[in-house]
This record gives structure tokens, C-alpha cells and sequence, in this order.
């Protein structure tokens, strides 16, 4: 995604719009793309201001956030259960259906981590 146009470009713009001229008008006097003077002007008339809207997805905790420690409980009661039966056990326990790297990115978070080691048998322990 590019970086927002400069405050200063904006700030002419609502000062153009503020003495009357149109979206369309302000943007063509400015060298910007009609689209842009538009979407500029709504936003002057409803919030008063044509900054930059925050860029990227909207910062939140996430779909699994409520079920963190269901997960949790899940991994610490067995460690080799895959991200397949997380999914599957989530669906069938709380209804909710995600995708396993959903699952695999909230562990990751967590801390949790799966090694491989081809010097153990399966199902041996790994020291921490």
C-alpha cells in the first residue's frame, strides 16, 4: 500500500473546500485525481478534516482471542495433537470454524513452537 498524500496537499484542499469549491474542482486545481477530490470532500463534510485514514487491518485481537485458553489447555494436555484436530476439536466443542494457520499464527504468538528431531523416537519428550 502507498503512503498517504502529504498533510499540506490536504490541508490546501480543505481550504479550497471551505471557500466553496467543489471535490471535483479543488482536485483538478491541485493536480489530483477527481476519485481522490471526491473521497477528500465527503470526508472535509462529515468529520471536517481530510487526514489520512489509518492504514492496514483494522488492530484487534482477533476471531480466536475467546478461545485462547481453550487452545491452550488443548496443546498443554497433549503436545503432539496437529493444527487439523485444534481445528476440528474448536469446531466441534464451540461451533467455530477457522482456518489452521488461524491456529497455527495465535500459538505462534503464544509461544508455542513444534520442533522436529530426527535424533528422537516420535513420541519422546523434548528437554526445553
Amino acid at each position: 500500500m502507498s503512503a498517504p498524500l502529504p498533510s499540506a496537499l490536504r490541508a490546501r484542499f480543505q481550504k479550497y473546500i471551505e471557500e466553496g469549491f467543489s471535490g471535483r474542482a479543488a482536485a483538478l486545481r491541485l493536480k489530483v485525481s477527481p476519485a481522490t477530490g471526491a473521497r477528500w470532500a465527503r470526508q472535509v463534510r462529515t468529520s471536517g478534516h481530510a487526514g489520512p485514514a489509518p492504514q492496514g487491518p483494522p488492530r484487534g485481537r482477533g476471531k480466536l482471542a475467546p478461545y485462547q485458553a481453550f487452545l491452550e489447555e488443548l496443546v498443554e494436555q497433549d503436545p503432539d495433537i496437529t493444527l487439523f484436530e485444534l481445528r476440528d476439536a474448536l469446531a466441534d466443542a464451540e461451533g467455530v470454524r477457522v482456518h489452521h494457520s488461524s491456529i497455527a499464527n495465535l500459538l505462534s504468538r503464544l509461544g508455542f513452537t513444534y520442533k522436529k528431531s530426527r535424533w528422537l523416537p516420535p513420541n519422546a519428550a523434548v528437554p526445553r
